[in-house]
């Protein structure tokens, strides 16, 4: 295999896409797959959880993780979709293209956003200047400057009146107005004012929320559950959400009682009860009880799916398993410290 010598950006899109990808799509969405997209020079291909090419690289750099069935790539800089077995269903076409979600896809054409099914028949007819994928059978649009709502149909079921907008989760949806944060319901409804400096989606009952530079948690009635007190605080998954206190990360429960202290210089959701977490400037995983499973080793680490992560170590990165054990890798430049630093923020 040859080695792909790469820029620190590259490298970094690289390790976080698995972690963005499990964060942001919906539970109705079908990721099971036991396929992973790696990029060998400028090819996407995938690999298997033994690290074995299942579909051998091909397509152009970007390609997208396997969604309902189908993962989005590109070929002469125009976007279709291939099923598992490698084969185009969706001939490429499109100027852009995002993953399925609940059986839909968004895509450009025109320089305007519609809606494709997994047949790749178009149901939506593009219309809008950016669209994000279905989350509890709403998608957030934006026509001008605005945000709004619209159903499977492609029917405005929320005007676009909103500076900004997440995904619905639970009911809920955080909409920005006048520069706070509240939340709609789905009848379009403000259910929670807007008061917030900073919101999230909600998970497992709570959003974390920004009051001033601290941040706490809400239920969905828009109680404070947990007191803003928190430098920085992440969604709840596995029932403990990470909050950064005194510089470090540590978890909580839904209570707001620490269950694991905070000691890390930065910290992920957990994921398949295991969490990406630093220790210094190298990641590892600690399972919920603050066990180090798998110990600091890499400059970059993804969150587990179907027991594979993406992780980057020194001259080296790639997809590993929970036993901390590469699967596939690829050689890499080795990033300075300074440029490590300047990429990363961190």
């Amino acid at each position: 295999m040859t080695p792909l010598v790469s820029s620190p950006r590259t490298l970094l899109v690289f390790a976080l896409a698995l972690l963005l990808a499990a964060c942001e799509q919906p539970t109705t969405t079908n990721r099971i797959s036991g396929l992973f997209p790696v990029e060998i020079g400028k090819q996407t291909g995938y690999v298997n959880k033994g690290g074995t090419f299942a579909i051998t690289p091909q397509f152009e750099k970007g390609g997208g993780e396997f969604c309902d069935g189908l993962a989005k790539i590109s070929l002469g800089g125009r976007w279709g979709y291939i099923n598992t077995d490698g084969k185009i269903v969706i001939n490429p076409q499109f100027e852009r293209a995002d993953d399925f979600s609940e059986q839909l896809a968004w895509v450009r054409l025109g320089g305007r956003y519609g809606c494709v099914d997994i047949d790749g028949k178009i149901v939506i007819n593009p219309q809008f200047d950016m669209a994000l994928k279905f989350s509890e059978g709403l998608a957030r649009v934006k026509v001008g400057t605005k945000w709004g709502f619209v159903d499977r149909d492609g029917k405005l079921a929320i005007t676009p009146q909103y500076d900004n907008a997440l995904d619905f989760a639970e009911g809920l949806a955080p909409v920005k107005v006048s520069g706070k944060w509240g939340y709609v319901s789905k009848d379009g409804e403000l259910a929670i004012g807007p008061q917030f400096d900073e919101a999230t989606s909600f998970a497992e009952g709570l959003a974390a929320v920004r009051v001033s530079s601290q941040w706490g948690y809400v239920d969905g009635q828009g109680r404070m559950i947990i007191n803003p007190q928190y430098a920085a605080a992440g969604g709840f998954s596995e029932s403990m959400a990470a909050v950064k206190v005194g510089g470090k990360f540590g978890f909580i429960d839904a209570s707001g009682r620490m269950i694991l202290d905070p000691q890390f210089q930065s910290a992920g959701s957990f994921k398949e009860g295991l969490a990406p977490v630093a220790v210094g400037k190298q990641w590892g995983y600690v399972d919920p009880n603050g066990n180090l499973l798998i110990n600091p080793q890499f400059l970059l680490a993804g969150q587990f799916r179907e027991g594979i992560a993406s992780a980057r170590g020194v001259g080296k990165y790639g997809l590993i398993n929970t036993e901390g054990k590469y699967v596939w890798s690829q050689e890499a430049r080795v990033v300075t410290e300074e440029e490590e630093e300047q990429d990363t923020g961190w």
